[in-house]
């Protein structure tokens, strides 16, 4: 993967509003704002194309990214995203700064692994991805791009959940944080499929006629 995508031109803008915005995107520009930390928010304008390839990658919305500011470089996150409805136009980006030594709550994507190693699977099951990002805490020399979960074991009708995975060292999940079994959200299940079920149901009315 180029490393490209994690750095990104902007220069500080100072025509706001909704006009502004308008004129930018009209010229293939993304009017953007960078916050967070002790420093005041900024208005910013990126390269529409440099940044709709870059946003191809999943990595870009969980990698911590690198902005040249008018020469300035600035580590940030990207926290939200606005698109337009139906053109291929990314129209708005959320950044938040990163400063080092302090913790980051953001979220990270799952990667469901080993699922054609899976006996179960192979047996006639599906797996029910329950959640597709996992809530995390860290420092951000501590973040990763996804969490992996290794299907390979999990057995017919059994359930993983968030304290039965194993995140990367320095990372917390930030719902088991919270100590409630409540909190302790599904990942991923394994259950029959509606062919095997009905294939089951009908050997066993097969075998009640034969007595």
């Amino acid at each position: 993967m180029s490393e490209g995508i994690f750095n990104l031109d902007a220069v500080v803008r100072t025509d706001l509003g909704k006009g502004a915005s308008r004129r930018l995107r009209h010229a293939d520009k993304v009017p953007a704002i960078l916050y967070g930390g002790e420093e005041a928010p900024v208005a910013l304008t990126l390269e529409h194309n440099k940044v709709n390839n870059a946003a191809d990658f999943e990595a870009f919305y969980s990698h911590v990214l690198t902005l040249n500011i008018d020469g300035q470089k600035v580590e940030a996150l990207v926290k939200d995203m606005q698109r337009h409805p139906y053109k291929p136009k990314i129209t708005h980006i959320d950044f938040q700064r990163v400063i080092a030594g302090e913790e980051l709550h953001t979220s990270v994507p799952v990667h469901f692994i080993n699922e054609d190693k899976n006996a179960a699977i192979k047996a006639g099951g599906i797996a029910e991805h329950l959640v597709t990002e996992i809530e995390v805490t860290c420092l951000p020399k501590d973040l990763p791009e996804f969490v992996e979960v290794d299907m390979a074991e999990l057995d017919m009708e059994t359930t993983l959940h968030l304290s039965d995975l194993t995140l990367p060292a320095g990372v917390s999940s930030v719902e088991l944080a919270k100590g409630d079994d409540a909190h302790n959200l599904a990942v991923v299940t394994i259950k029959p499929s509606r062919a095997s079920v009905e294939s089951s149901d009908d050997e066993g009315e097969e075998g009640t006629a034969e007595e």
